[in-house]
């Protein structure tokens, strides 16, 4: 992996989306895809352990369509899922087509770069899913596998292969991390009953299905009043992530309300509080004690943290994924903001009703109705007897 600055990234990868694209040979076109499938696949096996790297998987097939060597990325410093085919497809790589999910990377970083190893296999064609934007302009990796003879094909799949990889293609191109909303409610849009009582509105599924969010992201945010009031882990506890890194706790006071104790400081995940000069030196120093970092940044227009500075902060640190598990206030605030890029949210097939009943975003709201937040639905799902239901945010308004 290279880079380049995150400025101008975004067009470029654009553009070379549009120039580097190739046409698939008529025939082939059914058995790429289903190979491309393949390597989606292994890329996903990185889920949760490649961070700040990209998801990568790659399949060597022979000519007569045999799958030679597969190969997916397991963490930094590793070797590429490239590499790793192609290693275990040995000497049959001559002549093959290598389908990677992920435009190879042209240059030394940890690992030697993976068009010199394609190179040297002595492959016929490489066939990619999505342009890598941290290489730069002009497709780079691509450009080398060409100029050396390789047959190149991109666009395989390429709506799965950048979504698979969103959160380090939005860090390159805007040094922010890609937020991940996430809320769980009744069908009537309550996130507790009048009493308080949230646990659980959804079922133990979705409850599943939020441990693979947690595992997606490196950071998970949360509000001091939702820390106060549910003392959470927020730690991945699901055994199909073990041994994957865990998130980075963020947990945002502005005034110094939390105190230093509760499972946020068992030093079972390194914790951030992020804070204002609103809270006094003696409250910092009983949260450094208790081992988390603190951050003091600058207070938004309603004297509460302000929260770009928090993500471009987080950003600057190679957090590329954070999820959001925040009450109504915080989730107002970053919906205000402009800060969230998908929503997420549960919904169970039960009514709790009343008014005191908290919902999933308070605040001042968006109105007249005209200048609501638009989304766009992506997907709507079945998890157990709940609705998973994702939406992108908008950002033309």
């Amino acid at each position: 992996m290279g880079g380049t600055g995150a400025s101008g990234v975004a067009a470029s990868a654009a553009a070379a989306r549009r120039v580097v694209h190739a046409p698939v040979g008529g025939s082939d076109v059914d058995a790429l895809e289903e190979q491309m499938r393949r390597a989606l696949e292994l890329a996903e096996r990185g889920w949760g352990r490649v961070s700040p790297n990209p998801m990568v998987g790659a399949v060597v097939v022979s000519e007569h369509g045999d799958v030679l060597g597969e190969g997916w990325h397991e963490g930094p410093g590793t070797r590429h899922a490239e590499a790793m085919a192609l290693e275990q497809a040995g000497a049959a790589a001559r002549g093959a087509t290598v389908v990677t999910t992920l435009e190879p990377c042209d240059r030394q970083g940890r690992t030697p770069p993976c068009t010199r190893a394609l190179i040297a296999a002595g492959v016929s064609r490489v066939v990619v899913g999505a342009i890598d934007p941290h290489l730069g302009e002009g497709a780079p990796g691509l450009a080398e596998l060409r100029s050396a003879g390789i047959a190149v094909e991109s666009g395989v799949l390429e709506v799965e292969a950048r979504r698979l990889n969103e959160a380090f293609e939005h860090h390159v191109a805007t040094g922010l991390p890609f937020v991940v909303m996430k809320s769980a409610a009744s069908l009537d849009g309550k996130t507790a009953a009048v009493d308080g009582t949230s646990r659980w509105i959804t079922s133990e599924d979705a409850r599943s299905d939020v441990q693979r969010l947690r595992a997606w992201s490196d950071a998970i945010l949360v509000g001091s009043r939702t820390v106060a009031e549910d003392d959470p882990a927020l730690t991945v506890r699901d055994p199909r992530f073990a041994g994957a890194r865990p998130p980075l706790r963020v947990a945002v006071d502005s005034g110094g309300r939390l105190p230093p104790v509760g499972r946020l400081f068992d030093g079972s995940a390194p914790t951030l509080i992020a804070t204002t000069d609103r809270t006094d030196e003696l409250r910092v120093a009983g949260w450094q004690t208790a081992g988390a970092e603190v951050v003091v940044l600058d207070r938004d227009a309603d004297d509460g943290v302000s929260l770009r500075k928090l993500l471009e902060l987080l950003g600057a640190r190679q957090v590329q994924g954070v999820l959001v598990e925040a009450g109504a206030n915080l989730a107002w605030a970053l919906l205000r903001d402009d800060l969230v890029d998908r929503i997420v949210l549960y919904l169970a097939p039960k009514v709790l009703g009343g008014a005191a009943a908290p919902g999933v975003v308070d605040g001042r709201g968006f109105s007249p109705v005209g200048e609501a937040l638009p989304l766009a639905f992506e997907r709507v799902e079945r998890i157990g007897p709940d609705l998973k239901v994702e939406a992108h945010v908008h950002r033309d308004r």
